[in-house]
């Protein structure tokens, strides 16, 4: 079909405009929220288990059990498995505006839902706040799919990658706030109800008042979603989904033209044969043919990059004392090991995490989505290679800080690599009527790799054995590697409409429109 709808050219080549930027913190900020609400539970299960699971013991504090432990910080991530699949098949069903602010909802009332509690007991606190942090989740899950559809489907060809991953570096930031409130409230606390150390008094300790802390430290994940949700309430619906899926050519202009400095012609005969030639499903031979390879490649990448970023996220908590980044719970207060763990975690993301995202978002566009991909994952099997085969060197008290910067390394690749890009492609290799269900997919396949993380790395990492963590590392190292055989079965996007990807231009998709280009580029009437 070589007709190409106005209102979808219009989008691509439209200069990037303030709309652009508002779409961005818009989406972002839910973003910022997910990453908040998913990590702010690494820097309180300490704390938990101090105040919770103290069991008379005088040679150590108390500590949550292994399975207890696992299910608090892994069952959110059940949750937004879940919610990705709902949520991203509910946005191509319904429409993407129509669901996104349920989300928001959804995570408000349950971050403030997770520091209340039903009783007293241990059993009732930790019912409670597993029951709520799914609910939380499910919600989270539902922000993945919308918000990556969304900013695609607003984004112009050639920026469409850095919008993309902008909204995604918001996660970078909230993992900073998650450290930075963690931090500062326990900080705060201590400096008023400052406890004894566990060697001076066991029960002290563990300082009443901090059982405020790790509730407000939660609950405070309602304030960005309940800032963001008004302004999302007002986004028109995507002009890609108003023209493509619910046919209405003129609508979709009205909308864009409201939004963006754009003028629009609403092309209904041309978009009727446009969407005629796109009406497969997800289960049809067609989908599989056109795109099957592209959702194994988006779906496994995702799954072992996920492994690996959630096994670091949620278990640097216990290897931080094993390194002597942070002091061994017997010789602090419970306030002062979450404060020292928060600190850590803070500043491994602030110069480890964060930058890595905002790489991408400056070099998305120019080295491609592959090949940072690609870099990625090489780098980190490196990295976590090495820490793996030289821990018991790296432990050494003179070497911790060399260990810190290693580990920070594998963050920073990390995020400028597959954690941005297996983001980015799944939004824009699928065609518009299935895009963010297949982005859903592959999100949750994503979630899959955390829980293992979650339920199953995390069981080396506890006890801080030495052992144990060094095959951790060495095991996730692996886990990179075949991630980065995996990036060959996903293709570069960036330059490109996302109906020329996708195919539904009518050229066959991205890798037809590449090795048409190959077979011509050297033809005299392109130069023409």
């Amino acid at each position: 079909m070589s007709s190409y709808v106005a209102v979808l050219s219009a989008l691509d080549n439209a200069r990037t405009q303030w709309y652009h930027v508002t779409a961005i913190v818009i989406a972002g900020m839910g973003f910022f929220t997910d990453a908040y609400d998913l990590f702010c539970i690494s820097t309180v299960t300490k704390l938990l288990g101090r105040l919770y699971y103290y069991d008379g013991s005088l040679t150590k504090p108390g500590k949550l059990p292994h399975d207890v432990n696992n299910f608090v910080t892994g069952v959110a991530l059940v949750g937004t498995l879940t919610g990705q699949l709902v949520f991203g098949w509910l946005g191509d069903i319904l429409g993407r505006k129509k669901v996104y602010g349920l989300t928001l909802v959804l995570m408000a009332v349950c971050a403030i839902c997770s520091g209340l509690t039903f009783g007293y007991s241990p059993k009732a606190v930790m019912t409670t706040l597993c029951f709520f942090r799914f609910w939380l989740g499910f919600g989270i899950g539902g922000d993945y799919p919308l918000s990556a559809t969304i900013m695609s489907e607003y984004a112009n060809k050639k920026t469409r990658g850095t919008f993309i991953a902008a909204v995604f570096a918001m996660q970078g930031v909230g993992i900073i706030f998650a450290g930075m409130v963690s931090m500062i409230l326990s900080g705060v606390f201590l400096r008023s109800y400052r406890g004894k150390t566990f060697l001076e008094d066991a029960v002290l300790s563990a300082e009443p008042e901090a059982d405020y802390v790790w509730r407000i430290v939660l609950m405070l994940g309602a304030l960005p979603a309940i800032l963001t949700y008004y302004w999302r309430m007002k986004m028109p619906e995507t002009g890609r989904y108003t023209a493509i899926i619910e046919g209405n050519a003129k609508q979709a202009a009205s909308d864009m033209g409201r939004v963006l400095d754009i003028e629009i012609q609403a092309e209904q005969e041309k978009l009727s044969q446009f969407r005629a030639a796109n009406e497969y499903s997800l289960l049809s031979s067609e989908f599989l043919a056109r795109h099957g390879k592209h959702l194994i490649g988006t779906t496994t990448t995702w799954f072992l990059l996920d492994i690996a970023f959630y096994s670091q996220n949620l278990t640097q908590k216990d290897i931080f004392p094993t390194m002597k980044l942070t002091s061994k719970p017997e010789a602090v207060s419970a306030l002062r090991e979450m404060f020292e763990t928060s600190r850590a975690m803070f500043v491994v993301a602030l110069f480890g995490t964060f930058p890595g995202y905002w790489f991408t978002v400056a070099f998305i566009e120019k080295i491609g989505r592959f090949y940072i991909q690609l870099l990625g994952f090489f780098m980190m099997s490196v990295f976590m290679l090495i820490m793996g085969l030289k821990y018991d060197y790296l432990r050494n008290e003179n070497h911790k800080w060399t260990f810190a910067f290693l580990y920070g390394l594998t963050f920073f690749f990390a995020n400028f690599g597959p954690n941005a890009t297996t983001f980015v492609l799944p939004a824009e290799l699928f065609p518009t009527r299935l895009r963010s269900t297949c982005h859903a997919i592959s999100a949750a396949s994503g979630k899959a790799g955390a829980m293992i993380g979650a339920f199953g790395v995390q069981n080396y990492t506890q006890d801080g054995d030495v052992h144990k963590i060094k095959k951790a590392m060495i095991l996730l190292a692996f886990t990179n590697l075949i991630g980065f055989f995996c990036t060959f079965l996903v293709t570069e996007t960036k330059g490109r409409s996302l109906e020329e990807i996708s195919g539904e231009d009518g050229r066959g998709g991205v890798e037809e429109t590449q090795m048409t280009e190959k077979q011509t580029v050297n033809r005299p009437d392109q130069w023409e």
